[in-house]
């Protein structure tokens, strides 16, 4: 599967952002799909997670009730938005597609990802 990022910007502190990630194949349904984040100088971290068919979702403590993580399968998108931007979310931002293995925060798990979205909040 091929992933594809977008939605990135500037905004100022407080702000929204909508990131879409669109996955080629015919296969998306069967990934879960997560989102890290890499800021300058700094190692990739785990962002959001949301199973195969959406049911189940799960966020760093870091953006636990800001940002939520969707999918539409039918669409082949899986979504990050993101509320009540901070400057410390500067980063860019990845989609990765899971098959299974290890936990949905652990980077070495994911078997596909993007090229990543720049993300940067201005205070």
């Amino acid at each position: 599967v091929q992933l594809q990022a977008s939605g990135g910007g500037t905004v100022q502190a407080g702000g929204s952002l909508r990131l879409s990630c669109a996955a080629s194949g015919r296969t998306f349904s069967s990934y879960a799909m997560g989102w890290f984040r890499q800021a300058p100088g700094k190692e990739r971290e785990f962002v959001a997670y949301i199973t195969w068919g959406g049911g189940s979702t799960y966020y760093a403590d870091s953006v636990k009730g800001r940002f939520t993580i969707s999918r539409d399968n039918a669409k082949n998108t899986v979504y990050l938005q993101m509320n009540s931007l901070k400057p410390e979310d500067t980063a860019v931002y990845y989609c990765a597609a899971k098959v299974g293995g290890l936990g949905p925060n652990k980077i070495q798990g994911y078997d596909y990802w993007g090229q990543g979205t720049l993300v940067t909040v201005s205070s």
